[in-house]
């Protein structure tokens, strides 16, 4: 099969397009035949690696992947060749306490696909039926790659974590990402009114496309926290909805007392400072989750297929052009998901 990959840490001249073998499909699992990818910022994060990381090399990148079933290992039941499929990221083991408690995504043995295994920049994969979503068969192949990570990520994070409800206030910062995009319609399904803090002009216009009450440009604002406390009558917000970790501190200063801080990243940097005393002074959480159950992707995926989120797509890429692909994400370029055709 043909399919990005690399066999060294490094920038994305370590990306090739090559011939790799395609797996084969064990007990309970289903070869995929990709059509689909969606980038990460994870994926070149891997690819440029950090201490500890320990991969097989080489190494495939690729979280996000939609296609047709194209072979069944034994008592993979549930699905039959030629039918269309998402793939879910989230890999728990099935086997521990959480996973049986339907909490798979604190698995004592959890991995991320394209991330500790092999993903889906190629044109087949093999995962157990469990991480396989059922398309109609009008639904569109990078739509579904783009929303399968993002939203299910976005859902868990606010609906379970975070507990938002119709009539709160939910701040976004960040406007242009997959994960924020997801985030600005899942808090609009909720019922909530949404602030998005955005880098320029024209992604605010996108955000606000997709539902935003409240735009606030960064670029003009340095202390976005006064922005929003003086946009909302003084009033701060119920959640904000922060995934770039360095911006903690004007987070917590937007926040109305017992207000929550939701994060699944960090995209700024894994260590900054923080000042304690908003936390207790203010009664406040913060809240951390990854991806989401089989339960919650199933759940969320039902919505998108129905119509009522929409996966917002950036630009679509040949998967040989992988490499420009994760240049453009990685220098912030895009509104939405960037895709790979697999065809």
């Amino acid at each position: 099969m043909k399919t990005i990959l690399f066999r060294q840490h490094g920038g994305p001249e370590v990306l090739e397009y090559a011939d790799f073998p395609t797996p084969e499909p064990k007990a309970g699992e289903a070869l995929i035949r990709l059509r689909a990818a969606a980038l990460n910022r994870m994926d070149v994060l891997v690819r440029n690696g950090w201490q500890g990381l320990k991969l097989e090399l080489p190494h495939i990148n690729g979280a996000d992947g939609a296609g047709e079933v194209a072979g069944l290992g034994e008592n993979a039941a549930g699905f039959k060749v030629g039918d269309r499929v998402a793939t879910n990221a989230n890999l728990g083991c099935g086997q521990c306490e959480f996973c049986l408690r339907g909490q798979d995504n604190r698995c004592v043995n959890w991995h991320l696909l394209g991330e500790t295994i092999r993903g889906t920049y190629a044109e087949y994969i093999c995962l157990p039926v469990r991480q396989l979503y059922k398309l109609p068969d009008t639904f569109d192949f990078h739509a579904s790659a783009a929303a399968a990570l993002v939203y299910q990520t976005a859902w868990h994070s606010m609906v379970r974590r975070g507990e938002v409800k119709a009539g709160e206030t939910v701040a976004i910062v960040g406007a242009g990402g997959g994960v924020n995009s997801a985030s600005i319609q899942v808090a609009k399904y909720l019922g909530a009114r949404v602030v998005v803090i955005g880098s320029n002009p024209e992604k605010l216009k996108r955000a606000e496309s997709l539902g935003a009450d409240i735009l606030i440009d960064r670029s003009k604002e340095a202390d976005w926290s006064k922005a929003i406390y003086l946009a909302t009558e003084k009033r701060g917000v119920d959640v904000v909805v922060d995934n770039v970790g360095t911006t903690f501190p004007l987070s917590l200063r937007a926040l109305r007392k017992g207000g929550r801080l939701l994060t699944v990243g960090n995209s700024g940097a894994p260590r900054f400072e923080i000042d304690n005393r908003y936390i207790f002074a203010k009664h406040l959480s913060i809240i951390g989750s990854t991806m989401s159950t089989l339960a919650d992707f199933v759940e969320v995926m039902d919505l998108v297929v129905a119509g009522k989120l929409k996966p917002v797509l950036d630009k679509t890429f040949p998967l040989k052009e992988a490499a420009a692909a994760q240049e453009r994400l990685w220098r912030g370029e895009n509104f939405g998901k960037i895709t790979l055709d697999i065809s």
